[in-house]
């Protein structure tokens, strides 16, 4: 079995106003769950986490529970919502009364878009966090390499709330060794904290247009050696991905830049580490429930 722990829908004319920048035209037009379901068989995915795709709108959750509802794959969701703004568990509460509520798994912020290195020690922001601990969810992070230090923080001040990294918190792969030894510090820093995960996503499209598996694999190695498997999972960020590589090449990518590794650890990060992270236990394919035991080798 595997599990795609990351990725996105939108139909652009919605709100993703992001989808005007330059050179995002390859991905500038719908992405359905009709969509979504050709690339799943394709690329022989069993079962996926649907994220907010920065439209950063209420609209866009009723939106996205209600194709959670009507589409199998889809596991679960990871809302957006406005962790700073108050009303977390106000809004939490609404959401889950939303027809496919049942399959909220987690929130996120478009913490990226801060200016603000530290924004997420700021006083309503970690109060925020505390609740969304407290409502039993995940909170993905995504986060700039330069904001993983203020992350580390905020895992350690709010231990009862489960951190998701989305992107390996986006390090410049581009850049090689430099952009390695920008990020390894900060990146150590957050996977010292146990309530963290990490997402093995994102990462061709920070590697840039002319990505190669032997770019990728110094990163993945740091992760691996940081978190270990039990808290790495696989993540496509499609269709993002889309402006490098295709839905089953980024499947590939990380089958070939992961070190060698037993089974079980394989087994994990295509499944295992996604099931317990978002509670997805009830809801994978066939009742397994993302054990070792239960999931083919990947």
């Amino acid at each position: 079995m595997i599990i795609d722990a990351h990725h996105h829908l939108w139909r652009p004319e919605r709100g993703y106003r992001w989808l005007d920048e330059p050179g995002l035209a390859p991905i500038r037009r719908p992405f359905t769950p009709e969509d979504l379901r050709a690339e799943l068989a394709t690329a022989g995915v069993d079962g996926t986490v649907l994220v907010e795709g920065g439209r950063c709108h209420p609209d866009e959750v009723a939106e996205f529970l209600g194709y959670a509802a009507d589409t199998e794959p889809i596991l679960g969701v990871v809302a957006w919502i406005d962790v700073a703004g108050g009303g977390v568990p106000a809004t939490v509460a609404r959401y889950r009364r939303l027809r496919g509520g049942d399959l909220l798994v987690g929130v996120r912020s478009q913490v990226q878009g801060e200016p603000d290195p530290d924004y997420l020690d700021r006083p309503e922001v970690r109060r925020g966090l505390a609740q969304i601990g407290a409502a039993g969810l995940v909170f993905d992070l995504v986060i700039r390499a330069d904001q993983l230090p203020s992350a580390a923080r905020a895992a350690r001040a709010v231990p009862g709330l489960r951190f998701a990294l989305d992107h390996l918190g986006k390090p410049r792969i581009d850049e090689g060794a430099a952009g390695l030894r920008r990020w390894r510090d900060g990146f150590a820093a957050l996977a010292a904290n146990g309530n963290v995960t990490c997402k093995l996503s994102g990462m061709v499209t920070e590697a840039g247009p002319g990505w190669t598996v032997d770019a990728l694999r110094p990163f993945v190695a740091v992760a691996v050696e940081e978190f270990g498997v039990g808290r790495l999972m696989f993540g496509s960020d499609w269709p993002v991905c889309l402006l490098v590589a295709d839905y089953a090449g980024v499947c590939t990518a990380l089958r070939e830049a992961l070190p060698r590794l037993p089974e079980a650890g394989r087994r994990e990060i295509f499944a295992g580490t996604a099931v317990r992270t978002y509670g997805l236990t009830e809801r994978v394919p066939g009742g397994d429930h993302g054990g070792p035991a239960g999931v083919r080798n990947s």
